[in-house]
């Protein structure tokens, strides 16, 4: 301060001069704040009550600037720091001195900071993609000037990362410019030692798989609430829900108090973001909180379980009834403003269901079916309310082979498809979800009426998706699934060719159930070899297996039977070709598949909604 404005330096040198100690941050006991008032806020106000002219206020305000205020460690001494601050700040309102302070959301600096004299502003409703991009621009242009295997290439190529590239790598890096660093450092080779096997545009694709490196920051963070009550099921159900919920939003889903949510997350502010005001939604400061939270071997204790997938959609149906009871009318024809939490629970309690399955209970799906039966009593014309109990019912037929569940569920869905549709519904989905409906019947019946319209309404569906709708290789897989069942009853060979070419066109669409249609068209394929003993065929197989053993079913429980898949197939290559090769690689996916236990660490996969589950065979 005193090398900017020059006639603060006498009255600091004469406050050291008085007591030197204030110079020795470890010696003579005198506090941080009462440091600050000898050495910055007495000198700095002496100078105004000068009333001389000061060159460097001739602008405007002095602005004082602390910043990474989290990263000391001696919390009370912060909390002076910032008491000293405010009460000079009070005492003297009109000075022409400003503090402005940088740091994450420590509870112990919120706490002192949350007041009227301050102004709040976080820094992640600021932070656009397209500062992320500015940044990644900067560090690519002054990396790539260096790097001379990058510029032969871009001489050659043009362009480099183009600009698809950096909107991948925006998209990935999710506002965190720590991260943003940490995979250019990667792509460009910064911190490797010796030459590198590979070239930057070698490493650009592998940077769209890194994980940000925040794990050790993500479990020292959570252990800092982790014996409060409720801790466990306040984090599985932030890292679950499909969109954010506000405290009180997350409280009644729950069944506790809005303080006991704040209780668990005011100490974890540094990873999740907890708003001030009670209806704003609680957010995960990056999107790889969400993935660490959901993979076991990388959460450990933290790990949220699917099973709490159950207790979220069993909350969301009694929420939904109560709300259903209070007003009938509520989620159609009422001009009620509906509650956040009463909206989340009516368009996400499905999402739940789906995604919580294999984990429910015998009784839990009955609950579940008794909630959906009341609710649908209050308003029996209700698609949405049909199709949830629907799918309630099919979920349980699944696990009951209950034949009379099953027509339950075909009735209840037919009938959703003949009501007038809701407003935004979509007819496909409704398609989809009758078809599997035929498709889980026939399987059971082997009536092969229901297989033949599972079929028509699936063309149906698919021609109601043309490309790019986002759900196209859905429909796609599911026809091609129902083909492959009519190819097993009658042994057609036009249905098991369409069959391929709808699932090879799925495998070349974005799908979040790509596995499901990997399964799908090795199954296949295989069958398509053994009737026409064509090599190409078995080696597509052998390709797809290995991708769904390599990037699909890594920590997979079904991975033993899918070891054994990839052997078999292999077994029918040396069959044919002789490649003794194939022959080793057989004897070690083999021992693979029995040293792998029968249940796994990670939980298996979800099929889409509706969706045809692979068939053992």
């Amino acid at each position: 301060m005193a090398s900017v404005i020059p006639q603060t330096e006498p009255f600091i040198r004469e406050a050291v001069q008085a007591n030197p100690a204030l110079l020795s941050p470890d010696e003579g006991g005198i506090s941080l704040r009462a440091r600050m008032q000898c050495l910055v806020y007495a000198p700095f106000k002496a100078v105004v009550q000068r009333k001389k002219r000061v060159r460097a206020l001739a602008g405007g305000p002095f602005l004082m600037v602390l910043d990474g205020l989290d990263e000391c460690d001696n919390k009370d001494e912060v909390q002076e720091l910032i008491d000293g601050m405010l009460a000079f700040f009070n005492e003297n309102p009109l000075i022409p001195l400003r503090g402005f302070i940088t740091s994450r959301v420590e509870e112990h600096i919120h706490s002192r900071l949350n007041v009227p004299a301050v102004r709040l502003d976080n820094l992640v409703d600021h932070c656009s993609d397209e500062d992320i991009a500015t940044f990644l621009y900067i560090l690519f242009e002054d990396g790539c000037r260096r790097n001379s295997v990058v510029r032969a290439y871009v001489q050659q190529h043009g362009e480099w990362p183009t600009p698809k590239d950096r909107r991948k790598l925006v998209g990935h890096i999710g506002g965190s410019f720590i991260f943003a660093s940490a995979v250019f450092k990667f792509i460009m080779g910064v911190n490797a030692e010796g030459s590198h096997a590979t070239t930057p545009m070698d490493r650009l694709p592998l940077a769209l798989k890194m994980n940000p490196g925040l794990d050790g920051l993500y479990a020292e963070t959570l252990s800092r609430s982790k014996d409060l009550p409720h801790f466990s099921e306040i984090i599985s159900t932030i890292a679950l829900l499909q969109a954010p919920l506000p405290t009180s939003g997350i409280a009644e889903l729950l069944g506790i108090q809005t303080y006991e949510v704040v209780n668990v997350l005011v100490n974890l502010q540094a990873i999740i973001q907890v708003p001030g005001i009670d209806d704003i939604p609680v957010t995960l400061c990056h999107t790889s909180l969400r993935d660490f939270l959901t993979t076991v071997s990388r959460s450990g204790g933290f790990f949220a379980h699917p099973s709490h997938h159950v207790r979220i959609v069993l909350r969301c149906l009694e929420y939904q009834l109560r709300h259903l009871r209070k007003n009938p009318g509520l989620f159609i024809g009422s001009s009620e403003r509906m509650l956040v939490d009463a909206y989340y629970a009516s368009k996400y309690s499905a999402f739940h269901l789906n995604h919580g399955r294999g984990c429910f209970k015998l009784s839990e799906y009955n609950s579940a079916i008794h909630l959906c039966r009341e609710a649908l009593g209050i308003q029996p014309g209700n698609p949405s309310l049909i199709v949830a109990l629907g799918n309630a019912v099919n979920y349980r037929a699944n696990q009951t082979r209950s034949l009379m569940d099953f027509d339950e569920v075909v009735s209840l869905f037919r009938k959703a498809l003949e009501l007038p549709p809701l407003p935004h519904s979509d007819r496909s989905g409704s398609l989809g979800r009758l078809s599997s409906a035929l498709v889980y019947r026939y399987r059971h019946t082997r009536t092969i009426a229901d297989l033949q319209e599972a079929i028509t309404l699936l063309r149906e569906a698919l021609e109601l998706r043309p490309p790019p709708h986002p759900t196209r290789s859905e429909s796609l897989s599911l026809l091609g699934n129902a083909l492959l069942d009519r190819f097993e009853r009658t042994g057609a060979i036009p249905d098991l060719e369409e069959a391929n070419s709808l699932l090879r066109e799925a495998l070349g669409l974005p799908d979040p159930y790509r596995s499901l249609t990997l399964r799908n068209i090795i199954v296949s394929l295989q069958s398509t070899y053994n009737k026409t003993h064509t090599l190409c065929h078995l080696q597509e197989a052998i390709s797809h297996c290995d991708e769904l053993l390599t990037s699909q079913f890594v920590g997979h429980r079904d991975r033993a039977g899918w070891l054994r898949k990839m052997a078999s197939l292999l077994q029918m290559r040396f069959n044919a070709t002789g490649k003794k090769e194939d022959l080793a690689k057989v004897t070690a996916l083999e021992e693979e598949a029995t040293q792998l236990s029968a249940s796994s660490a990670e939980p298996a996969g979800v099929v889409p909604f509706g969706a045809t589950p692979l068939r053992s065979r």
